[in-house]
């Protein structure tokens, strides 16, 4: 019986936004001081594979929604050894503009993505503004393009992208959030992507503003500590902190992308 092979995984910083504490909890918070975020897409290599878990945005979205873009996602990538050409599976987590632009800078990736999140991001919720401002449309279109190019693997919920590599279906943030999880040499980390923007959304159960059902994302919280070894192996989606709590590849990456498959520093 073959052994299930553990990844190594990637964060890779690709931009910034700086914010206030009051906006990344619904209600607000009593400290309202700084609270940016960060903006990451991540790198699963191993078994021979090499598997991209969303692709950002581009300078034209960082511009019309005023967010510091420090390179493209690819660069990033590249910096890895990892070529956006040769990429054979792109996960996307959900339709917004910072997780699902650039994916055509991926031409030979299968793109995965939920059945629920192609239905939200193209059906009746966004007849509302407040539901599809986080989209881009051209982003949507996009993808809707690549559905009927034979490039898009649906997935109702759970399912292995590759042994030791799977997408959850969590829901919350959008209709169709997944997470991704992964075998290391720590043990299952899961890639919360915006099903936890921050660690404070998750631990304190705070939810992010942006959300299509609070009791969803609330309850997403402890569907993604199920999926991971401990509460220290769930990797949210935007934490400044993620870069604080895990060792860069080595000193010229300081900054540029830390190794999840190690464990964090204690907080």
């Amino acid at each position: 019986m073959n052994a299930t092979p553990a990844y190594e995984v990637f964060a890779i910083k690709y931009a910034r936004h700086e914010r206030r504490a009051s906006a990344n909890f619904i209600g607000g918070d009593p400290h309202d001081a700084s609270m940016p975020l960060d903006y990451f897409v991540w790198l699963i290599r191993g078994a021979g594979r090499e598997i991209v878990v969303d692709s950002g945005f581009n300078a034209a979205t960082a511009k019309k929604r005023e967010r510091q873009l420090i390179r493209c996602p690819t660069d990033g990538l590249r910096l890895l050894g990892c070529d956006a050409k040769a990429v054979r599976d792109l996960v996307i987590t959900h339709l917004h503009y910072d997780h699902a632009g650039n994916f055509d800078l991926f031409p030979e990736a299968t793109l995965h993505l939920q059945d629920r999140e192609m239905q939200f991001a193209t059906g009746r919720c966004m007849c509302h503004e407040p539901m599809r401002h986080a989209f881009e449309v051209e982003d949507v279109v996009g993808m809707v393009r690549s559905v009927y190019a034979g490039r898009v693997a649906f997935h109702d919920g759970d399912a292995e992208i590759a042994p030791g590599v799977s997408v959850h279906h969590i829901g919350g943030h959008t209709m169709g959030m997944q997470a991704v999880r992964v075998m290391t040499a720590r043990g299952w980390v899961v890639l919360a992507s915006d099903a936890a923007h921050l660690y404070a959304n998750m631990e304190q159960v705070r939810p992010f503003p942006i959300v299509h059902s609070v009791a969803d994302m609330i309850e997403g919280y402890a569907n993604l500590r199920r999926l991971a070894q401990s509460r220290e192996h769930v990797v949210p989606g935007h934490d400044p902190l993620v870069m604080k709590l895990y060792p860069p590849i080595s000193t010229e990456f300081d900054g540029v992308a830390v190794r999840l498959d190690t464990m964090p520093q204690s907080r």
